[in-house]
């Protein structure tokens, strides 16, 4: 017999759907004000869901709104505004991003488990699994159990939910940006370490994911953080560009011209910078003054060979600028972002940057992994699928590789790093981080081929191991068993510690650091605690002739024993200051007299 068959059903039915009276009350006295026209505090939400998703079911949102309000209540946050104004918040940016109704719900509720009375299980009687494993995902660690490690491990735990539903991410990306934007609040020390831990980590996850409308505004909103003096004189530049708009219109009209002369159909739009792009163009050119150059965007109603189509007729019309063409058609990002840009030199002599590209291409290009949620009709081809999200695989596999929560954390802002190269070898396109050596390539081929690393040739000749590959380098990996490096019979085998002294990739480090790490000392992370925990339970009520259904039980005792969340819990059955045996007899005994 399983452990919620029977009373399990009416257990968890009990958990999640029997609110007090007075929060029943408040559900209805609020749905009541909304048809009596008073003010209705969703109203922007859902009119803002259903311009994307006209069929959304709004009922839901109210329902999800009316119990965050009812956990919140009396809740504030820092800045003195009630705590509900955050939740809402959140879900509005997932909204005008075109996230799917389940989303929504999930970004209004995403606190309540962490910060109110209502628990996991309540949240799955009341809206599902897919809810809750959204809202679990984004729930962070107790730091008075967790300490140092809790930061590195809700991270940990955020990517492995977001392998199983990237919306996880989505909804994470909004709250921080939403935090990002009410900082002030907070003290000066406080706004730069959360500012620095953003632009670390989650701004170049969300360029990795491609969501460029919302990277652009998390962007510029660290920039007010960390340089406020910098975000206020680009801020004066912006708003004092003499004949900008002028200038824009009369390149979008002439560029219009020699696209109909060409038979292109396309729309041309002025395309401004964000700040943070202006700050850092003018800080890597070290300019005086904000460096910012007037841009359009062109963007094609046809095929793809439109899009050079385009490009040839610009360049027909104003002279290119050398050096300043990129094809991210031919060869996207690592996001499958994919565009034409050029800069050429227009009207009056003054430089002006072109992007070109289709409607499609357009869309991935702004909303990314939310573009199959915002367009869930859409058959095209360039509809990013998981192929966008490769990387959030193979940071799954380190997950696994690795004990340390600290070393994930820094392997993924190394492969979150913005600065990235491709190579050719063995026949095919390899991407690694910039500075990348021989040895991240051989890894990268095959742990195997890394171990056994001798030698390598970049474009032809004979390198040293630790040689900076560049964009484009043709590289060459030898090693001990291909027979064509002669070997020492008494030489070392395997990889050499100081490698890891100029190796850039997590995979080669992760790969190094594991061949040397000391079997009589296995590090062991708190996720493998968590599944070890698990599956002891697991185990142990096989000896009672019972198995687990579901969590909920699990969650519930945790619940009862004072433990923050079910992982902490199976975190103490693993190091054992919780014993198995006396886990599952008050486990059974919750599940066969629920009262």
């Amino acid at each position: 017999m399983d452990v919620d068959a029977g009373h399990g059903a009416a257990f968890g039915r009990a958990l999640s759907t029997a609110p007090s009276e007075t929060t029943l009350t408040q559900r209805l006295r609020s749905l009541l004000s909304f048809q009596n026209g008073e003010d209705d505090p969703v109203a922007t939400l859902t009119r803002t869901h259903k311009a994307v998703h006209p069929s959304a079911d709004v009922g839901m949102l109210r329902r999800s709104y009316s119990i965050a309000a009812a956990m919140h209540e009396g809740q504030k946050r820092k800045s003195g505004d009630p705590y509900i104004t955050h939740p809402l918040a959140v879900a509005q940016i997932c909204a005008e991003l075109g996230m799917d109704t389940t989303t929504l719900v999930a970004a209004l509720l995403h606190d309540t488990v962490e910060d109110t009375s209502y628990t996991l299980e309540a949240l799955h009687g009341d809206f599902g699994p897919e809810v809750t494993h959204l809202v679990d995902g984004v729930t962070k660690f107790d730091k008075a159990f967790y300490g140092k490690v809790a930061e590195a491990e809700t991270i940990r735990k955020m990517i492995v939910a977001a392998g199983k539903d990237v919306r996880v991410l989505v909804i994470k990306l909004a709250d921080r940006l939403h935090n990002m934007r009410t900082l002030d609040a907070r003290s000066p020390a406080s706004r730069a370490r959360i500012a620095t831990a953003t632009l670390d980590v989650l701004v170049p996850l969300c360029d990795r994911l491609g969501i460029q409308a919302l990277k652009r505004d998390l962007d510029d909103v660290v920039l007010y953080h960390l340089h406020p003096e910098a975000y206020a004189r680009i801020d004066e530049h912006v708003k004092n560009r003499p004949g900008w708009a002028q200038y824009l219109t009369d390149v979008t009209h002439k560029t219009l011209t020699a696209l109909r002369r060409s038979r292109v159909d396309a729309k041309v739009t002025p395309r401004p910078r964000h700040y943070y792009s202006i700050w850092k163009d003018t800080v890597a050119g070290d300019y005086p003054v904000p460096f910012d150059l007037p841009r359009i965007a062109v963007v094609i109603d046809g095929p793809d060979t439109d899009c050079y189509a385009a490009l040839g007729a610009i360049h027909g019309r104003w002279r290119p600028v050398a050096g300043r063409f990129k094809d991210f058609i031919a060869s996207p990002k690592n996001n499958l972002y994919r565009s034409l840009h050029t800069t050429v030199t227009g009207p009056d002599g003054r430089l002006v940057e072109v992007l070109i590209r289709t409607e499609s291409m357009h869309r991935c290009a702004e909303y990314g992994v939310a573009t199959g949620f915002r367009y869930p009709k859409s058959e095209s081809a360039e509809t990013p699928g998981s192929d966008q999200l490769t990387w959030l695989r193979r940071v799954l596999d380190w997950e696994q590789e690795t004990t340390d929560a600290g070393q994930f954390l820094a392997s993924l802002r190394c492969d979150l790093a913005e600065a990235q190269i491709q190579v050719f070898a063995d026949g095919s396109t390899v991407e690694l981080p910039a500075g990348s050596t021989p040895v991240d390539l051989a890894y990268e081929l095959s742990p195997d081929k890394g171990d056994q690393c001798l030698a390598a040739t970049i474009n032809g000749r004979l390198a040293p191991l630790s040689s900076p590959l560049r964009d484009g380098d043709v590289v060459e990996i030898f090693t001990e068993t291909d027979g064509h490096v002669d070997v020492e019979p008494d030489a070392p085998r395997g990889p050499r510690k100081e490698w890891l002294g100029f190796v850039k990739s997590p995979h080669a480090q992760m790969q190094i650091n594991r061949y040397f790490a000391e079997a009589d000392a296995p590090g062991i992370s708190i996720a493998d605690k968590v599944r070890l925990g698990r599956a002891t339970i697991g185990l142990t009520l096989r000896k009672h002739d019972r198995g687990l259904a579901s969590e909920v039980p699990l969650r519930r005792l945790a619940e009862e024993l004072g433990y923050p969340d079910l992982e902490t819990m199976l975190v103490a059955v693993t190091e054992r200051s919780l014993e198995p045996d006396n886990v599952v007899e008050q486990l059974i005994a919750l599940v066969d007299h629920p009262d």
